[in-house]
């Protein structure tokens, strides 16, 4: 089964650009007012349309499984507000996490052997 979440953005044209730019996501246009990002299998999908009462806005995180997390981590951490840095996990995984440009927070995680 593959889950892909549907969140608000603030402006489409500064979430294709954070995602690409900061983040290294593949980034496209979907449907007006739309954009889709994905990351080794991982995909968002943002819209600017006023579906939703407020601001973005989401009580989790969003998990990215990754292999070598410790690189990507390297390549984003001083372009990107850092929620947590790297770290080992006592649930088993190494990951770290960083707010993106709509406040959402993601996470990139990699199990550990």
């Amino acid at each position: 089964m593959t889950m892909n979440l549907l969140l608000k953005c603030g402006r489409v044209a500064e979430t294709k650009a954070f995602y690409s730019e900061i983040l290294g996501f593949e980034v496209s246009d979907s449907a007006e007012g739309t954009c889709t990002v994905k990351k080794e299998g991982g995909t968002l999908v943002f819209s600017d349309a006023d579906l939703w009462a407020g601001p973005p806005h989401c009580t989790g995180t969003v998990y990215f499984f990754l292999a070598g997390v410790d690189g990507y981590y390297e390549e984003i951490k001083e372009n990107a507000i850092v929620r947590w840095p790297l770290e080992e996990t006592p649930y088993g995984t190494r990951e770290c996490a960083v707010k993106d440009c709509n406040e959402y927070t993601l996470a990139f995680a990699q199990k550990r052997a």
